[in-house]
């Protein structure tokens, strides 16, 4: 027998019925820069990619990138826009918790806005599958909401010392710098941290 009123299930597809916040069409201004700065390079990874603007940016520099995410709705729009822009990306159905699974080792890992949805398990068996996957002295590039964020609605806001803990081993913590997540909905961005970090 079945519940009469069952529980809606979310799944990471309901993000994007309708374009969320952090999908602005563009790469967030942090990554952008350190693509200038030639910072991205070598076989690129971005986990949580969603709609893959900053896929995209690397494809667009000429490098070898894949984008993974477990929403397929936005994996869909992805690969759209990569066959409009006439670039050549892959985008995988993956659960970023997973990443060994893909058998594959990238130089460079970038990571707007999927650290801080993790609880404090999770969170570490997300950092070891990045790790996993991350050449010895590859780098790893994080943008996640900063605990300087006012108010408490949105996603977990870092703290320090969870970034010290989520990276005490396996890791080389190169800077933690404030920084902005720019979104739809507030012209002024959220206040964030940009992580630069090289695995061991």
């Amino acid at each position: 027998m079945t519940h009469p009123h069952p529980t809606p299930v979310h799944s990471p597809d309901d993000l994007y019925r309708t374009p969320p916040p952090w999908d602005i069409g563009r790469p967030q201004p942090a990554f952008l820069a350190l693509a200038d700065s030639g910072a991205i390079h070598g076989r690129v990874l971005d986990v949580g990619c969603g709609t893959g603007e900053h896929v995209l940016l690397c494809a667009g520099r000429g490098l070898d990138v894949t984008g993974v995410d477990f929403a397929a709705t936005a994996l869909r729009t992805a690969e759209t826009k990569a066959r409009d822009r006439g670039l050549a990306a892959r985008f995988l159905h993956q659960d970023a918790r997973q990443l060994a699974d893909l058998g594959e080792s990238f130089d460079t890992a970038l990571d707007s806005g999927l650290f801080h949805i993790f609880g404090e398990g999770d969170r570490l068996t997300f950092v070891d599958s990045v790790r996993s996957v991350l050449r010895p002295g590859g780098r790893y590039f994080v943008l996640c909401v900063s605990d300087q964020q006012p108010g408490t609605e949105g996603p977990h806001r870092i703290a320090r010392d969870e970034i010290t803990a989520a990276f005490a081993s396996g890791w080389w913590i190169d800077s933690v710098e404030p920084s902005t997540i720019d979104i739809t909905t507030d012209p002024n961005g959220l206040r964030a941290w940009l992580i630069s970090l090289t695995r061991i």
